[in-house]
């Protein structure tokens, strides 16, 4: 078996990535074709894999079958529960190069380290607004589209940031959490 000898034999015709399995590389191909072949019978969600679906399905049911021996939370993945123990553990594995950050993931590193290389992938289709995350970027498409998915359940209050509706709720809770 080519997983435990570390042989790579399956390449990728389009990028050059190898794969150790053939299956592995099937799906791989999906991200360049484009194919979904899994799909939710309860929303418009779709994708390459079968193990992602059944992680997508936990949120129409709100299973949460990973939970954590030191606290209350409880998640849909054991990756995001890894994640977690971090916070109990403090490790932070993932360090900068170039100076004394370290995180808990790989993701929050690869944003990091573009406050060195001043990269920023994610560009706006409306103007040339750019930037390093791409949930960044769909904050900044409700500048444009005026979409406001985040709605007080107290008023008829919307916004376009989780944010601003947390502001807006101190408005009915009376909360003051800043001292002058």
């Amino acid at each position: 078996m080519h997983s435990h000898t570390g042989e790579k034999p399956y390449k990728c015709e389009e990028c050059g990535k190898r794969f150790s399995r053939n299956n592995h590389l099937k799906v791989h191909m999906r991200t360049h074709t484009g194919e979904k072949p899994y799909k939710c019978g309860e929303c418009e969600y779709a994708c390459t894999t079968n193990s992602a679906l059944t992680v997508h399905m936990r949120t129409h049911t709100g299973e949460k079958p990973y939970k954590c021996g030191e606290c209350e939370y409880a998640c849909t993945t054991n990756g995001a529960l890894t994640v977690h123990m971090r916070t109990h553990t403090e490790e932070k594995p993932y360090k900068c190069v170039e100076c004394a950050y370290a995180c808990t993931t790989n993701g929050a590193l690869t944003v990091h380290m573009r406050t060195h290389t001043g990269e920023k992938p994610y560009k706006c289709g409306e103007c040339e607004y750019a930037c390093t995350t791409s949930s960044d970027l769909n904050k900044h498409v409700r500048t444009h589209t005026k979409v406001k998915p985040y709605k007080c359940e107290e008023c008829e209050y919307a916004c376009a940031t989780n944010s601003a509706l947390t502001v807006h709720m101190r408005t009915h809770t009376g909360e003051k959490p800043y001292k002058c």
